[in-house]
């Protein structure tokens, strides 16, 4: 494996973050302080508790996979579509360099991004409610698994379109709404039994209801199903990405 050629291209793409910090850091923590005012302030006053847990740290595992989900895919999307735009990914085909080489670095290096956000995040929110992770090490292994596994999905994305308005078609209508209603900001148990069994069918669902066991020790669904579904979408996303890459889908033509 060329490690020189993986290296190059992730410092180029970590270069790029470190040039569009506000948008890519300070965007998303104004945001996420934000949605704490709104829900934990205006909602928490009406809903205390959730499953014994304060309403104010229920919501903290939602907001960090709601911001890790949509930054993973921002992220690996436009770092794959941009070079398609100017041409330059002619050049990156004709180079010495492996199609898992090329995954790699731009998928790590969008992944790097999306949790180094994610535990940004998770430190504003220390600073509006108590937190304590009861599983940490379950904590950052869901974080590393879900930010590579969108971010191989928004590689996907940005090979897939054909236009900039393309690039943010799946992820606002379709990934923020899934992450919305996937019981981001409220557990699925409240819901009706028609629409808990709806939401059953939403793969977010799996992904915050996971995410949260590792903080308090209580969820939705069973760690097991959760991670399970997990590493189901992420051999999905590879199947497709090497199809991809064997095929030369919208990337020689």
């Amino acid at each position: 494996m060329n490690l020189r050629a993986v290296w190059a291209i992730y410092r180029q793409e970590m270069a790029r973050a470190l040039r569009t910090l506000l948008q890519s850091v300070v965007s998303p923590v104004i945001s996420t302080s934000l949605y704490f005012v709104v829900f934990g302030s205006a909602i928490g006053s009406r809903i205390t508790e959730v499953d014994g847990i304060s309403y104010g740290a229920f919501i903290v595992p939602g907001l960090i996979m709601l911001s890790l989900l949509t930054q993973s895919i921002s992220n690996a999307s436009f770092a794959i579509y941009f070079p398609k735009f100017v041409g330059s990914i002619y050049e990156l085909l004709s180079a010495p360099v492996s199609y898992l080489e090329i995954i790699l670095a731009y998928v790590g290096a969008a992944a790097t991004k999306s949790i180094a956000l994610g535990l940004i995040i998770l430190a504003t929110a220390a600073l509006f409610v108590p937190l304590h992770i009861e599983h940490p090490f379950w904590m950052l292994g869901f974080l590393v698994l879900t930010a590579m596994t969108f971010s191989l999905f928004g590689f996907i994305i940005g090979i897939w379109a054909g236009n900039f308005e393309q690039l943010q078609l799946v992820p606002l209508l379709i990934v923020t709404p899934l992450t919305f209603l996937g019981g981001s900001f409220y557990s699925i148990d409240m819901l009706p039994p028609l629409w808990r069994t709806i939401s059953l069918f939403n793969p977010v669902v799996y992904l915050v209801s996971g995410f949260r066991w590792s903080f308090f020790g209580a969820s939705d669904v069973s760690i097991g199903v959760s991670l399970g579904m997990t590493l189901t979408f992420l051999l999905i996303c590879v199947a497709v990405v090497s199809w991809i890459f064997k095929t030369g889908y919208r990337l020689r033509n």
